[in-house]
């Protein structure tokens, strides 16, 4: 977390400011991808299907939402982080937890 004591004595109230607002926005993202407004789970089902679920459900979420996947295949340890740089969305969290796989992924504006 941001303290004033991290601040240099060359630094203005202005970076200060701008500092504590992107802490803000990490804060606000974190308590956002603590809870998904909807859930995908691919649990069972191996590549290409999780990634085209994925795609298909992305479609049908509003621009700001974010979409928790569960997978069993370690697969989307490659695909979906991949998916998401390639068509601009934004991955919150990525989880290998044993043999399962968590994902929290932010619909973002299509370019």
């Amino acid at each position: 977390m941001f303290t004033v004591s991290d601040m240099s004595p060359n630094d203005t109230k202005s970076q200060a400011a701008q500092m504590a607002g992107e802490q803000a926005i990490a804060d606000g993202e974190a308590s956002q991808a603590s809870s998904p407004e909807h859930c995908l789970d691919t649990s069972g089902l191996f590549c290409p299907e999780p990634v085209m679920m994925l795609h298909n459900k992305i479609r049908d979420i509003a621009v700001g939402e974010v979409l928790e996947v569960i997978s069993t295949d370690p697969a989307t340890e490659r695909d979906i982080p991949k998916f998401c740089h390639f068509l601009g969305h934004s991955l919150l969290l990525h989880e290998d937890q044993g043999k399962t796989y968590r994902y929290l992924v932010r619909k973002e504006e299509s370019v």
